[in-house]
């Protein structure tokens, strides 16, 4: 009986799709197992009953073995001893299939071939081996941020697999079954750091398509181009490609890297200057000096240093600020020692 069934499972496999090869063992072994039982067990067992034999055969198969019913003939136990080699070729042939299922769906998501079912995350599309590591290190920092790392088809498995907050897409970043399956059309932020100017641009555009009210963030070498990227989105956020930490900035928090250009581009609102606190000056704390910057002159406060101490960001409003300490500024001009010492 048993090399029947090992011969009937090789001709069902060959022809039935391989998840539904366990239950047609099982519905098998049922069925035959509950006949036999009926014909060799005495009516008044009750074992073949169609209210306790579907226990019965559960208990038995899986090997459990309760023994609140067992069958009371030979042939009887015959029968369960079939029973018993059916639920372990079941449960053979189960473990099988889902350790295979589970294998080729692990293999499937390393290969970054699995559609995605994300919202609210970052795409970053482009790898640069080592680059791409600090980028997604950073944007990963705070925690509880999910990245989508999209890289061409020459990256053939997932670079990152040790990252849990990191999934991986592979193809032809300019497509729209990348988009799709990164799921670009529910991300906030899309972050692209191609391997040049021109890849960078056509990776946009695909972006752009896929949502165009998304927060785009581009790394250009060639700043003249930033023009260029305006026609893809007027909102986009150029970052030179040399501070890659700048993208991380501006993708965690939208409009930083306007901020800086500001701050760093003589002429703008805001730019950065220094002055030094002189002696009798009438500013004893920072928060003396932070009140005067402010009503005064619309400036403020970045940082501190006295010849003592190191320089100090954001300073807190109760430290001192002697004769001879550095003051560093946000402001629409220099102001001078003098102006310092004129407070009151």
């Amino acid at each position: 009986m048993t090399f029947l069934l090992a011969r009937l499972v090789r001709i069902v496999r060959l022809r039935l799709p391989s998840w539904r090869l366990p239950l047609a063992v099982t519905v098998l072994v049922f069925l035959t197992s509950w006949a036999a039982m009926a014909l060799v067990e005495p009516a008044g067992s009750g074992i073949a009953d169609p209210g306790t034999y579907w226990w019965y055969f559960v208990v038995t198969s899986a090997t459990v073995g309760y023994g609140d019913y067992f069958p009371e003939t030979a042939a009887g136990r015959v029968v369960g001893s079939y029973v018993i080699v059916g639920g372990i070729v079941t449960l053979t042939l189960l473990f099988t299939q889902l350790t295979t299922a589970l294998q080729t769906a692990r293999g499937r998501r390393t290969r970054g071939v699995v559609a995605l079912d994300l919202e609210g995350h970052i795409v970053l599309l482009g790898f640069t081996p080592g680059r791409t590591e600090r980028i997604v290190a950073e944007l990963t920092a705070e925690g509880g941020t999910r990245v989508v790392l999209c890289a061409w088809d020459d990256v053939a498995e997932d670079p990152l697999p040790h990252l849990p907050d990191v999934d991986f897409v592979r193809g032809d970043l300019t497509r729209a079954d990348v988009m799709t399956r990164a799921c670009v059309s529910r991300a906030r932020t899309a972050v692209v750091d191609g391997r040049d100017d021109n890849e960078t641009l056509a990776i946009a555009v695909a972006v752009d398509h896929a949502n165009h009210g998304i927060h785009l963030v581009a790394a250009l070498r060639d700043l003249s181009r930033r023009e260029t990227m305006r026609y893809v989105s007027p909102d986009v956020q150029v970052v030179q490609w040399h501070m890659p930490s700048l993208l991380s900035e501006e993708a965690a928090d939208p409009g930083l890297t306007q901020v800086y250009n500001d701050l760093m581009t003589s002429g703008g609102h805001g730019n950065t200057y220094s002055t030094t606190v002189p002696p009798g000056c009438p500013l004893a704390t920072v928060g003396d000096v932070q009140m005067h910057l402010g009503r005064r002159f619309s400036a403020t406060l970045l940082a501190v240093r006295d010849p003592s101490r190191e320089l100090e960001v954001s300073p807190p409003w109760d430290r001192a600020v002697p004769a001879g300490t550095t003051l560093y500024y946000v402001g629409r001009e220099r102001l001078t020692p003098e102006q310092l010492a004129a407070a009151g």
